[in-house]
């Protein structure tokens, strides 16, 4: 089996986020891999897994970071596969706004598809919604997915509807 997806975080201190994406791969049965690979700290190796994750048969890299985050923006400027950024409150960021901004406002030509603020399991639902348009069932292993959202939520309001209040209106 050969992994289809890499996430990738700039430190370990990012895995209790990023394995959020590694437990929904492992739910949806797609193979993956993850990696440590630092923007500042491993430069060449970096340049390295951008440039030849595609011939690995890499379909699409999701990227943690937190701080200045620069890793995602890195890794979309040296590979032709998309890139979905997850910016990480760490332990040196600004409440997570500076990774928020730093992975999200990226140049022209250079786009990072951003989730929200620890939002790994989001990134890999949009991996393997972006997957699943060529892979039919990958996609109908999100189309169950959803539905179980659904029927989750549709389930939650009917016990909701018995809880009591005195001044609840039916």
């Amino acid at each position: 089996m050969s992994p289809i997806v890499s996430i990738i975080m700039g430190s370990t201190s990012d895995m209790k986020v990023m394995s959020e994406a590694a437990k929904f791969f492992d739910e949806m049965e797609i193979p993956f891999e993850i990696n440590a690979l630092s923007a500042h700290r491993t430069p060449d190796m970096v340049l390295d897994f951008a440039r030849n994750a595609h011939t690995r048969g890499i379909k699409v890299i999701i990227a943690g970071a937190g701080g200045a985050a620069h890793l995602p923006g890195v890794i979309a400027a040296l590979t032709p596969l998309p890139v979905v950024g997850v910016p990480v409150k760490s332990s040196n960021s600004i409440d997570g706004w500076d990774s928020i901004l730093s992975i999200l406002q990226m140049p022209s030509g250079i786009p990072v598809a951003t989730v929200a603020l620890d939002g790994a399991k989001n990134a890999a639902i949009l991996s393997a919604q972006i997957i699943g348009t060529g892979d039919n069932g990958i996609q109908q292993k999100i189309i169950e997915f959803k539905e179980d959202m659904k029927s989750k939520i549709t389930k939650a309001n009917e016990e909701l509807s018995s809880v009591e209040f005195k001044f609840r209106c039916k």
